[in-house]
């Protein structure tokens, strides 16, 4: 697949980018190679290879799930203006 000037152009002003006109024909031709290489990819039969979410066999190694800090809420709640039901209360501001 092939990517003109124009379609440069186009692309940039879509995403809001400013692009100098002596480098446009440089991304042209690098967008089309990507977009080359990943229909060559999209050619490879794949038929029986399992996905997999990570390219190596990695394990990630978990923490144990237990409470590291202690309920502070009545030390937060002390030093409020205003407090009910251990709720914060604030001035209304709707109507």
């Amino acid at each position: 697949m092939s990517i003109d000037v124009d379609e440069v152009r186009n692309i940039a002003k879509l995403a809001c980018l400013s692009i100098d006109e002596t480098d446009i024909q440089s991304y042209a031709t690098k967008l089309s190679n990507i977009l080359d290489l990943v229909a060559q990819m999209d050619a490879v039969d794949t038929t029986g290879v399992t996905p997999m979410s990570h390219p190596f066999d990695a394990v990630q190694r978990l923490r144990e799930d237990v409470v590291t800090d202690h309920d502070r809420r009545a030390d937060f709640q002390a030093i409020a203006p205003k407090t009910e039901d251990g709720l914060y209360l604030v001035p209304k501001v709707l109507e």
